[in-house]
């Protein structure tokens, strides 16, 4: 199984430059890997001896075992999935085939899209896991979106595939709810153990109701239902594939899955068996309506979806092997006419109805291939699709599962029977009738030769249905094997006759009904009424998005107003009213506050407010920005006398870079804020800043009072020495415990890097930043002047000040930069190597280094910057996650879980034996980035305003 979910991976990979090299004909290699998987499913089909089982272990602790069963539900799945899918791709090769022989721009995409698809399908029928399932549930998900879509430059394209992406996620987020309900009930995410020990209660009926709303949104269930008509905008392998006989199916397959277990949970059967009756009688009748040979099937295809549920999820043997057998039917005779109507559109350019006419006189082996399908689909004998109707009619008859709504159940599905001979006689009629005309229709009579490799998949389908409706006895085994396991072993047998009774006369009913409904169809269509009497779910849908986005547009331009006052008021004041509004209506315990635990704290904790007071009443910016900083090192202050110094390091430096690049934006503002605004704001500021300090307070207060147990910081001593090989807690938690959170907390912090220098350099922003040698190439004249002018000194204590003008020189400044740098950057190198052991660390040491940075910047000015780090700091930061990233593959090579450290020992003369801990190379990664954020700040916010600054000023003069 794990090989085959391989070599489709693989397979995906290879597509691109297959079709890159050998064109559309590179569907023919890429049609083997599913075609040999099937052989694969072949040999190994599961039998009474159990199923085949697969468990590698993978995030344990989060139930993300990658665990995989192959049972027979699985294995008819598979069937369908890997055979139709080798046919659909060999399918492929004429349908992109084009006159003028160019290859479609898309087309190396979309092979790797069909044959990812083929893969992810197959791993959602196999996985056992309902988390896994849950992930190959959305990659189908989002590659039908890429695959409806692909006609992108088609405004039907675009709108269909984000449609079907809307509404079927938005199922799938109701089921992954319900899947982690059950999960957290029964302590297990297995399907199979769920199935055999099902939860029970309210909170077990609720998941149920959302896992059943991703399956039918799956399977297009009314009032789910429009996206699939509308999915028909895809190209057609798409739609025989994906929207006949794969991706549509995953719901009705989960509600098979889960029936055995749940067919008797309350929502169930009100869900399943009410929509799947309306949406077999909807789709049937919106299917007689369409002159589009596609929405004609892909209607069909709605209706059918909605019978298949209504047999598989009703609980029962019986009724589980009736409707498996049409689910199979209902494969084979769809996409085969899915591929027929392709043909058809390519031979004459058209899918509309009213402009076919003689098309089975001009090919006469494509109408025996749709005659045949069309027999299975309106339950003809001797095909497939008779046998499975026959077996639904005898079930529904006489089952004893569905109680008293069994005969509306029954009447439900003849009349949308009915319906479906009806669109299967319009279908044939439509495509390849003669419909009185004298000679055939334009687009007939210009059609051109249809090869005979493009009528081979259609033909092998065809011919299957016409085999299996034949010679039933192999599917019955197979289906039979699954059957009996949702409430005993089933007595029906598939077989092509049954002798005469109520279900061979409901068969003849429902022929001779749609039959004549058919024929007279000209006096039928007087009654036809100009409206949709249940409305028109497309409009429900557009009416929905457009409400959306105007509610969206209100809300954002009420909340998001351009100001950050504003949006920082929204956010802080939820973040009081929600918290606290829970806490007052739920349970809580009673907290026990300690104000202080020594006198130091109560200095320190004055200080603070005295700060935090006087940066409110401050109106000159640089006073409040200094008068905020003071807030932050007391609060180092408070964590080094609480006994955590490592955090007091990170928050002293954190405060003195944040500080530094506060005065760098300052010098773009006015000196004072607007006296009147600050009269205006200043109290709803304070009282909301009083709130949100008050709130956390008691918010932190009621959190410790609610432990139970034992405070996950007494254990993390010893896991961060003991696993984590390093006695710095802190650090061991930043690079190995948490890793993976460090990973995404250093990948934002890249973002924001290059966002803030985006925006500021606004066109080219990559590069090192300049250097000395760089403006005097640039031929400056002034710096000449400014080398040698009094106020600078004979001495060049460094480069980049020999272009500062001298008023803005200290040679003070100079002189303790040129004695410190070389002391801080050492510092910067003890804090990353020793951090594992002793405070300190790759965040720690990285911010040393930047300080560095900033102190050469400040003292020599922007072309210093260049001088003490002349890298281009997009490299920096791209090489630091490099790094980072690197090491999840480096700890597995070393046999660690991911991200995890690894000691290697080795010994050197000298040194003796020394341990390496990879956290190091993780540790190294963040120092980097931390590096590279601080260069790309000080260019950005530092040196490219500098620029802006002097600019402004000659401007100035200039206008003088």
């Amino acid at each position: 199984m794990l090989a085959i979910l391989l070599a489709h991976a693989v397979a995906t990979a290879l597509a691109p430059l297959l079709v890159y090299r050998w064109g559309r004909m590179a569907f023919y290699p890429l049609s083997l890997v599913p075609l040999v998987s099937l052989v694969w499913v072949a040999q190994n089909w599961p039998g009474s001896s159990g199923a085949h089982t697969v468990n590698v272990e993978w995030l344990p602790e989060l139930s993300m075992n990658i665990a995989l069963r192959f049972d027979a539900l699985a294995a008819i799945m598979s069937v369908l999935v890997l055979g139709i899918g080798a046919l659909v791709l060999f399918y492929c090769v004429n349908y992109f085939h084009h006159h003028d022989g160019r290859m479609e721009n898309r087309l190396p995409s979309f092979a790797a899209e069909l044959v990812a698809f083929a893969g992810a399908m197959f791993g959602l029928v196999i996985s056992d896991n309902m988390l896994m399932l849950y992930v190959f549930w959305e990659i189908t998900t989002v590659l039908s979106f890429l695959l409806v879509g692909h006609y992108a430059e088609r405004v039907a394209s675009r709108k269909a595939a984000v449609q079907a992406l809307l509404v079927t996620t938005a199922g799938g987020l109701a089921m992954l709810v319900g899947i982690v309900i059950l999960g957290t009930l029964s302590g297990t995410y297995l399907l199979s153990e769920l199935v055999a020990a099902p939860p029970s209660g309210l909170a077990a009926s609720i998941a149920v109701g959302l896992v059943l709303v991703g399956a039918l949104a799956k399977s297009a269930i009314v009032p789910l239902h429009f996206w699939l008509p509308g999915a028909m905008a895809a190209p057609t392998p798409v739609s025989a594939y994906l929207h006949a006989a794969a991706m549509v199916k995953a719901g009705v397959y989960l509600i098979a899955r889960m029936a055995p277990g749940f067919a008797d949970s309350p929502p169930w059967r009100p869900m399943v068996l009410t929509l799947g009756v309306l949406t077999v009688l909807l789709a049937g009748w919106r299917a007689v309506r369409e002159y589009d040979l596609k929405l004609i099937l892909a209607f069909g295809t709605v209706s059918q979806l909605g019978f298949i549920a209504v047999m598989v999820g009703a609980g029962g043997s019986d009724l589980m092997l009736a409707g498996l057998a049409l689910l199979c039917a209902h494969a084979m005779f769809k996409a085969t006419l899915f591929m027929v109507v392709g043909i058809i559109d390519h031979a004459t350019g058209t899918r509309d109805i009213r402009r076919l006419a003689w098309l089975g006189q001009r090919n006469k082996v494509l109408m025996v291939i749709a005659a045949g399908a069309t027999a299975s689909m309106a339950a003809l004998p001797p095909f497939l699709g008779f046998v499975a109707k026959e077996a639904d009619f005898e079930t529904l008859y006489k089952s004893s599962s569905l109680g008293p709504f069994g005969p509306l159940v029954l009447a439900g599905v003849v009349l949308g029977s009915v319906f479906t001979t009806i669109y299967s006689l319009r279908f044939m009629w439509g495509a390849f009738a003669r419909k009185g005309r004298p000679e055939p229709s334009r687009r007939v009579a210009e059609m051109y030769h249809v090869p005979a490799t493009f009528l081979v998949a259609p033909a092998i389908l065809s011919a299957a249905g016409l085999v299996f409706g034949l010679w039933p006895e192999p599917l019955d085994k197979g289906l039979h094997t699954y059957a009996d396991t949702v409430t005993g072993r089933s007595d029906y047998e598939l077989a092509l006759w049954h002798g005469i009774g109520v279900p061979l006369l409901l068969s003849a009913l429902v022929l001779g009904l749609g039959t004549a409904a058919f024929l007279f169809r000209a006096r039928l269509r007087r009654w036809r009424v100009a409206y949709l009497p249940l409305g028109n779910a497309d409009r429900v849908y557009d009416a929905v998005i457009r409400y959306a986005d105007v509610a969206s547009v209100r809300l954002t331009g009420t909340t998001q107003r351009g100001s950050m006052p504003a949006t920082q008021s929204v956010i802080l004041s939820t973040l009081v009213v929600v918290p606290l509004v829970v806490l007052a209506l739920g349970a809580r315990d009673r907290p026990e506050f300690a104000l202080w635990g020594s006198p130091l704290q109560v200095i320190v904790g004055v200080l603070i407010l005295t700060a935090a007071v006087g940066a409110a009443a401050m109106r000159n910016r640089l006073s409040s920005v200094l008068l905020v900083g003071v807030t932050g090192y007391g609060c180092g202050v408070i964590f080094a006398l609480h006994g955590a110094p490592d955090l007091a390091l990170t928050q002293f430096l954190v405060e003195t870079v944040t500080l530094v690049i506060f005065v760098l934006v300052l010098r773009t503002l006015p000196a004072e804020s607007s006296q009147h605004g600050m009269r205006r704001h200043r109290l709803p500021r304070a009282a909301l800043a009083l709130a949100v300090g008050a709130s956390v307070s008691t918010l932190t207060a009621f959190a410790l009072a609610a432990r139970s147990g034992i405070p996950i910081a007494a254990l993390l001593p010893d896991a961060a020495y003991y696993d984590g090989h390093g006695a710095n807690t802190v650090n061991v938690l930043l690079v190995d415990i948490r890793a993976w959170d460090t990973l995404g907390e250093i990948s934002v912090l890249l973002v924001a890097a290059t966002g803030v220098a985006s925006m500021v350099f606004r066109h080219r922003r990559f590069g090192a930043p300049p250097r000395v040698a760089d403006a005097i190439a640039r031929n400056f004249a002034s710096s000449r002047a400014y080398a040698t002018s009094p106020a600078a000194g004979e001495i060049t204590w460094l480069r980049g000040s020999e272009l500062r003008d001298p008023k803005h020189r200290s040679l003070v400044l100079e002189v303790a930069t040129r004695m410190i740098f070389p002391l801080i950057m050492v510092l910067s190198a003890y804090f990353f190597f020793g951090g594992h052991n002793t405070p300190g660390g790759g965040f720690a040491g990285g911010l040393t280094a930047g300080l560095a940075l900033v102190l050469r910047y400040l003292a020599g000015g922007r072309y210093e910057l260049g001088e003490a780090l002349p890298l281009d700091a997009g490299k920096v930061l791209g090489v630091g996650l490099g790094l980072s990233a690197g090491t999840a593959v480096a700890s597995l090579l070393l046999g660690a879980p991911v991200l995890s450290s690894a000691v290697l020992e080795f010994e050197l003369p000298v040194f003796g034996t020394v341990k390496l801990v990879t956290a190091l190379f993780f540790d190294l990664g963040v120092y980097l980035i931390v590096v590279g954020l601080v260069l790309d700040v000080l260019r950005s916010l530092g040196a490219r305003v500098d620029v802006d600054l002097s600019e402004r000023r000659a401007a100035a003069v200039a206008s003088r």
